[in-house]
């Protein structure tokens, strides 16, 4: 009875637990109220709050710029973008620091975004998105860095400069491949994302100084998409890529971010070419607005009406982390292009404010209780995910309902403030070269020519302290004189070759070796010194028998030697100097053996040819190693 009674409390306690998790889930939930600006700015501060609690590049031993991993350096820029945009449509400053300086740290030793410490993994679509990030500082006048530092708009130049330096006409008639260096895996593949951001910055920058050549290279990237079919005509679905080694071979799957890239970009053609008198140029691409804006239904088509969801994997449980953030970026550049496209408003606003709403529904989970999950299509409901994306997605999609009231973008044209450099990044640098790449050899200046004279000096002063250290080593034996001659023989050895030690047979003693040395190899042996050849050790024994004398000898460097002389008894020079000396012996003992018949005498004239072929075959076969 007593066992029943405490099964029916642990049940109870169970259900208690459970029902306080859920009211707990229950009262952390937002309740976000579209209509007021107020509720959207708290709702999106706390939400900015918990994204940036993944982020530590701004405490001591952090890296700005960098989230931890396994988060990769693209997602980091993405991150940027979206505090700019916190920033934009709330006006609170307090991330504003951060992300100033996390721009700044990254741009790398050129001022384009292509860090050193980054080769391993950047591709031209990780470029992409801190080139976006400084774009979108440029247009919506974020505050400027420091004059002696670069600048938003001449970074987002650098980035285009460097990406149309390598457009790629031999593989599928142009395109820029997914990676930037060859030894990454995905250069063979040139997927829409590294289109759709080269196009994106280009179309913006055309709109931003009103340069031709920046709407040449917009065009040119969405002729290529549309020839490839990677941008299907029809349906204006954007596909993820294809392999170089089939271009027509296509990777079918549909992400929210290719789709928003393209859009916001084509929205800036529109604009641009609106400025123009050819009004039939504007209605091409405001025709291709209507179309990208159709084709992003494939993403709100599922159960749960009007809502976001990224269809490829979501469904399925299969988004990875890369992926959990890309509904950030449609969202973003949704709201965005209303701006350049002002009728898409009416579109646009139902479908994200009904995402926005079952964002902040989900935000039920971590231990503040208002983490926010991935899946919105499952209203009101934690999908047990937590991450970076999760956070940067629900917080750009509750912001972009602020859009109405948001400053229109700049351009130099407007108030644009930010200080340009047509030529930033040059052309590649040949940074797409590993050897190139890696070549950060500084200019010489007066500070370091008196370092490199300081460090001279220095060395030289080393150099001759030594010389006298050893010519008047008391505790040596040896007299100065041939300390020196010692002294000049290292000197005159060759450069890049090892310290080698020859050893050959006295001729007054068997068991002696004598020793000719180069150097001083660590065994404590001095040039014409006699040791027991037994006593050295066999690990200074080399495959190269060098000897110019007739006898054979051994052959030691001093690089394969760890022990002392004293160490590793039994040289194998040795034990076959003794073999030999056995067989002598044993052939004189033959000779001498008497024998008063003529047949004793034959006997012993052949035993000695057969002793002595023995010893000239030995002498042949044996191998002094």
């Amino acid at each position: 009875m007593q066992v029943k009674w405490t099964n029916a409390g642990a049940r109870c306690s169970s259900v208690l637990a459970a029902g306080l998790l859920a009211m707990a889930q229950l009262a952390g939930a937002y309740k976000l109220d579209l209509s007021s600006t107020d509720s959207i700015k708290t709702i999106a501060g706390s939400m900015a709050e918990d994204m940036m609690s993944f982020y530590h590049g701004h405490q001591p031993g952090g890296t700005p710029g960098l989230l931890p991993d396994p988060y990769y350096w693209w997602e980091a820029g993405a991150l940027m973008g979206a505090l700019i945009d916190y920033w934009y449509y709330t006006g609170d400053t307090r991330w504003n620091n951060i992300t100033e300086e996390g721009l700044l740290f990254q741009v790398g030793q050129h001022n384009d975004y292509m860090p050193r410490n980054q080769t391993r993994t950047e591709g031209n679509d990780d470029q992409g998105f801190w080139g976006m990030a400084v774009m979108s500082a440029a247009e919506y006048k974020f505050q400027n860095p420091p004059d002696d530092k670069p600048q938003w708009l001449a970074l987002a130049q650098a980035v285009f400069n460097t990406q149309a330096a390598r457009w790629d006409e031999e593989e599928c008639g142009g395109g820029l491949r997914w990676q930037i260096f060859t030894w990454n895996n995905g250069y063979d593949y040139k997927n829409s994302i590294s289109q759709a951001c080269f196009f994106n910055i280009a179309a913006r920058l055309a709109l931003y100084t009103g340069n031709q050549s920046y709407a040449y290279w917009a065009d040119k990237t969405w002729d290529w998409m549309e020839a490839t079919e990677l941008l299907s005509p029809g349906t204006y679905y954007v596909y993820d890529g294809a392999h170089t080694q089939n271009c027509s071979d296509m990777s079918p799957y549909q992400w929210t971010y290719n789709a928003g890239a393209f859009l916001l970009g084509a929205a800036a053609m529109y604009n641009y070419t609106g400025a123009g008198t050819d009004r039939a140029r504007q209605a091409v691409w405001r025709e291709r607005v209507d179309g990208l804006l159709n084709g992003t239904a494939v993403f709100f088509a599922g159960p749960a009406a009007d809502i976001m969801s990224e269809v490829a994997c979501e469904p399925v449980d299969m988004c990875d982390l890369d992926q959990q953030s890309f509904k950030a970026y449609l969202a973003r550049w949704m709201a965005a292009a209303t701006k350049w496209a002002p009728w898409m408003l009416t579109r646009v606003k139902p479908l994200l404010a009904t995402s926005a709403t079952a964002a902040a529904s989900t935000c039920l989970g971590g231990p503040n209780g208002r983490m926010c999950g991935l899946k919105w299509t499952e209203a009101g409901k934690w999908d047990g995910s937590t991450g970076v994306g999760q956070q940067m997605a629900a917080m750009e999609v509750v912001l972009a309902n602020l859009i109405e009231a948001a400053a229109e973008p700049a351009t130099d044209g407007t108030g644009g403030t930010s200080v340009g450099d047509p030529g930033a990044g040059g052309s590649d640098v040949g940074r797409t070269n590993p050897f190139e790449f890696v070549d950060s050899t500084p200019p010489v200046t007066t500070a370091g020519r008196a370092g490199a004279y300081i460090c001279t000096v220095l060395v030289a002063a080393g150099l001759v302290a030594g010389c006298v250290f050893v010519l008047a080593d008391e505790g040596s034996t040896q007299a100065a004189a041939r300390r020196w001659a010692g002294l000049r023989s290292s000197w005159g050895s060759r450069s890049g070759k090892s310290s080698d030690v020859h050893a050959v047979r006295t001729p007054e003693k068997d068991d002696d070796i004598v020793i000719k040395t180069r150097e001083d190899v660590g065994l404590g042996l001095e040039e014409g010194d006699t040791v027991a050849a037994a006593a050295i050790t066999p690990c200074c024994r080399t495959a190269r028998p060098r000897s110019t004398l007739s006898d054979t000898s051994s052959y030691w460097s001093a690089a394969d030697c760890n022990t002392s002389p004293s160490v590793g008894r039994g040289h194998r020079y040795y034990q076959q100097q003794r073999q030999l000396q056995q067989l002598q012996q044993q052939h004189e003992k033959r000779l001498s053996y008497p024998g008063p018949t003529k047949r004793a005498s034959a006997m012993r004239k052949r035993t000695e040819a057969k002793d002595r072929n023995r010893v000239v075959r030995w002498r042949e076969t044996k191998q002094y190693v």
